[in-house]
């Protein structure tokens, strides 16, 4: 069976000969338009695209309409037969059955890395001949700005109004944004004012952005003396921004038309950053307040009331008799206003239980006398620990 597939091929290849070599792929089958066998593996077939594409290349042939058409129905076969899915389906069914996923009106190509070698190849590298170059000057800068501002966490919390003072960019009147001299630009001599400069790694060619010229194709001959070169000045400005309530670290607040300014006068937006500041009392999590609440040891153990701040008022914290320490209490939403006004957060209590740091006589012997009218449950330790000492002793006798 191989060795009629290899004559049918040569048979076809010197028809196609005899009749000008491919004038009209139309009608031939994948594997007749790239001159392959059906057996061709992978590499037989990227060896056989380059060979044809180099061949029927437009830029090869300029203003033959037959080499473009062949051009199309080379990048055709090889994106079917260079893809494992679509070839058995290509094998199995013909054209039909790839129900146009492959056919000519695709205009895709995925033989790209290959292309650009071979454009390499047929023009001496630094990329495809005749192909556009980069037109004047490029923007050097983004048109939106962003800025930091630091805000109180009394100004955070209730929303405020602020000056923001900031800078933002401006073309150079004198150079336009070119960044030279009476705007005057040369070619530059690196990428050819491609903005890019390729290199070859054996079959691959790999593009990156031309480290002279930054990717604008063009290079200055003399600094504008206004801008030194920098193709914009920097302006000073201030506006008043209404910052709302429950703003938080990292949020963002957007100023419309407050950014730099770019060619045809387009100006971006300015977004602001902020940064609170902390509390000495409140510390804060989302919506969330949490107070640390000192509790001496006797309020706890009688389970007082006692009073305590909130935002915006006075509360009042019931403690539970024998409170723990670290016990929480929530009071539901005593927190910040949600910025986006989904209601508000939390104020969660924490208890912080304190102690004596020294004893008068009289105060130690009311705290014994206290303790002895609990009897045996002030000696909590004595009950639990009773068993474990017999058992300890156990271990060595």
């Amino acid at each position: 069976m191989e060795l009629y597939q290899s004559f049918t091929l040569l048979v076809v290849k010197s028809a196609q000969k005899r009749k000008g070599f491919f004038q009209n792929m139309q009608h031939l089958s994948y594997y007749e338009i790239l001159e392959i066998s059906k057996t061709a593996d992978g590499t037989e077939i990227k060896q056989a695209y380059r060979k044809m594409a180099k061949k029927w290349h437009p830029d090869k042939n300029p203003g033959d309409k037959q080499a473009e058409e062949n051009f199309k129905f080379v990048n055709e076969a090889y994106q079917v037969l260079s893809d494992d899915k679509q070839r058995q389906i290509y094998d199995r069914y013909g054209k039909e059955g790839l129900q146009g996923g492959a056919s000519r009106g695709g205009g895709g190509f995925s033989g790209f890395d290959d292309l650009g070698s071979i454009f390499e190849e047929m023009f001496g590298g630094g990329g495809r001949k005749g192909s556009r170059r980069n037109s004047g000057p490029k923007q050097k800068y983004n048109l939106d700005l962003g800025i930091e501002m630091t805000v109180d966490f009394k100004e955070a919390v209730f929303g405020c109004k602020k000056e923001v003072n900031f800078t933002y960019r401006d073309l150079c009147h004198t150079c336009e944004g070119t960044g030279a001299k009476n705007k005057k630009l040369k070619t530059c001599p690196q990428c050819g004012g491609q903005g890019q400069v390729y290199t070859r790694q054996g079959f691959m060619t790999f593009s990156q952005t031309c480290p002279v010229c930054n990717g604008e194709g063009s290079t200055i001959e003399e600094k504008c003396p206004d801008c030194k070169g920098k193709g914009f000045t920097d302006v000073k400005e201030s506006v008043t921004i209404d910052i709302p309530a429950g703003i938080d670290n990292d949020n963002r607040l957007r100023v419309a038309g407050r950014g730099n300014i770019g060619f045809g006068k387009q100006r971006g937006d300015l977004y602001i950053t902020f940064r609170v500041r902390e509390d000495a009392t409140f510390q804060r999590h989302g919506d969330d307040i949490y107070l640390e609440v000192p509790v001496f040891f006797t309020q706890a153990i009688l389970g007082e009331t006692i009073k305590i701040p909130s935002l915006d008022s006075e509360l009042e914290l019931q403690l539970s008799i024998g409170t723990r320490d670290k016990q929480q209490f929530t009071f539901r939403g005593k927190g910040v206003a949600n910025v986006h006004g989904q209601g508000r957060g939390n104020l969660i209590a924490q208890v912080k239980l304190t102690y004596p740091k020294k004893l008068t006589d009289e105060q130690e012997k009311l705290l014994h006398k206290l303790s002895e009218s609990f009897g045996i449950e002030s000696k909590p330790h004595e009950s639990a620990f009773e068993s474990v000492f017999d058992r300890v002793k156990g271990w060595f006798s």
